[in-house]
């Protein structure tokens, strides 16, 4: 799976999935435009891998159009950008429903939607994995917004994949279970609250941002060719016991 020739927007390019999709990329040869918040984390991205840098605020519709414009053309585009506000379902607050929506879902259907404006009005052709979450698939505690905005963009994929096929351009999600980017990784450190979890898994381990970046990878090569509107679980079997 190379991708010389080919280039890739990143959506939370900075840290976490985002960072380990653009280093894989970048490492197959794909020229990477990365979309993030962080200024220090585009320049050391930039530094690391030659990637293109646009800060913004995903938070902000009008700027995330912007963002997309400035990106430029491109073959991929990888959704990976999301936050999350704990809150239940008696504690939810309008400002956590805007943060999380807003990001998680807005601001991906809109690079979504300039992506494929983009890639129709060059005669067709491309693909885009969104990022969603095995959250959107089962219900924990303290995830109302963010379960509701990862099922709601695979929900939205789906209508996209069948609006889109007939251009050539392809778009799947896939669903990780607990990643260990270096802010879960210390979440996750304490056996008493991940031994639970864990044990929910039949790997009896949870995923590496590299493995998550992986299969994005794959979903986006052409051995993925007939493959679109799936959701893929990178899960250790989480979702299938």
């Amino acid at each position: 799976m190379q991708f010389s020739g080919k280039t890739v927007i990143i959506t939370g390019a900075g840290k976490g999935i985002g960072r380990a999709c653009a280093t894989l990329m970048a490492a197959r040869g794909a020229q990477v435009v990365a979309l993030t918040r962080t200024q220090a984390d585009l320049d050391s991205l930039e530094a690391e891998i030659g990637s293109r840098s646009v800060q913004v605020d995903l938070q902000d519709p009008e700027a995330t159009r912007a963002a997309m414009a400035k990106a430029g053309p491109a073959d991929f585009l990888i959704n990976s950008a999301g936050v999350n506000v704990l809150e239940s379902t008696l504690e939810m607050s309008d400002a956590g429903y805007e943060a999380v929506m807003g990001i998680n879902l807005r601001a991906a259907l809109i690079a979504c939607q300039e992506f494929g404006r983009a890639r129709v009005a060059a005669g067709g052709g491309g693909a885009i994995v969104n990022i969603t979450s095995i959250a959107g698939h089962r219900g924990f505690p303290d995830h109302l917004c963010y379960a509701a905005s990862k099922a709601g963009l695979e929900g939205a994929s789906r209508v996209m994949a069948k609006e889109l096929g007939p251009h050539g351009i392809r778009v799947n999600c896939v669903a990780p279970t607990i990643t260990l980017t270096e802010l879960a990784a210390a979440a996750w450190a304490d056996p008493v609250k991940s031994e639970p979890m864990m044990v929910r898994h039949p790997v009896n381990r949870f995923a590496e941002a590299e493995e998550v970046a992986e299969s994005i990878a794959m979903l986006l090569s052409s051995d993925a060719g007939m493959v679109t509107g799936a959701v893929l679980p990178v899960d250790g079997g989480f979702l299938a016991v």
